[in-house]
């Protein structure tokens, strides 16, 4: 018997390699009112946040106060910017078609984004009804609101989850929320040392290509013969 019953992916990052669009459109409206290379640092480490969480970061760090429209304003730009530019992870819609496990995804964005990426992704059908997004919870990633509504809507105990991650702050959400973690390095904005950082998280184990994951979540579910 599995003891796994449900593999929880994020979206960005994970099925689609967009956090460095994002990255971009967000560093292009900050480099309006912070320094470039003061910007770069203040910026490490903040993939997996939402917006408005590092906007604020950005205000209090620099004593700023961005005006009223900024957020959504980036927010319409980038969101144009990912619908028309992301692509897929490579051998992300292969791996995941490949694992006999109900698949859902939590994430950070809002839903109707994921719902584009994963039609980008050819994934729409794979995930369709089982999209759990921040705008659906009190608190975003790294609070465990997301995931635990994941498991509680599918009818699975938070043990008996997988999850699929490439940020702190996602991983920190699914290790909160008392699930077993698979680090993901294979996106395009992961930093050098990031599977170290991960792994310090308490991830089970670490992938760089999407390839690896079917036979990772057959071992650790139990299901391998």
């Amino acid at each position: 018997m599995s003891s796994i019953d449900l593999l929880i992916s994020d979206c960005d990052g994970v099925i689609v390699d967009s956090e460095i669009l994002s990255h971009r459109v967000l560093f292009e409206a900050l480099s309006l009112h912070v320094p470039a290379e003061r910007l770069h640092e203040a910026l490490e480490g903040t993939f997996g946040l939402t917006v408005p969480s590092i906007i604020e970061l950005i205000e209090k760090r620099f004593g700023l106060s961005l005006p009223d429209t900024f957020d959504s304003d980036l927010r319409r730009q980038s969101e144009k910017v990912v619908a028309e530019q992301v692509q897929a992870i490579p051998g992300v819609r292969e791996a995941l078609m490949a694992i006999d496990l109900p698949l859902a995804v939590a994430s950070n964005s809002r839903l109707h984004n994921v719902e584009s990426s994963l039609r980008r992704a050819g994934l729409a059908e794979r995930v369709a009804g089982r999209i759990f997004c921040a705008e659906m919870v009190a608190s975003p990633k790294p609070a465990p609101d997301v995931y635990l509504l994941a498991a509680e809507r599918m009818g699975v105990a938070p043990g008996r989850c997988l999850v699929v991650e490439d940020s702190p702050t996602g991983v920190l959400a699914a290790r909160t929320a008392g699930m077993q973690v698979i680090g993901f390095t294979g996106a395009s904005h992961i930093p050098a040392g990031h599977d170290q950082a991960l792994r310090e998280l308490g991830v089970t184990a670490v992938i760089e290509r999407m390839q690896d994951l079917p036979e990772l979540v057959n071992r650790l579910a139990g299901m391998a013969d």
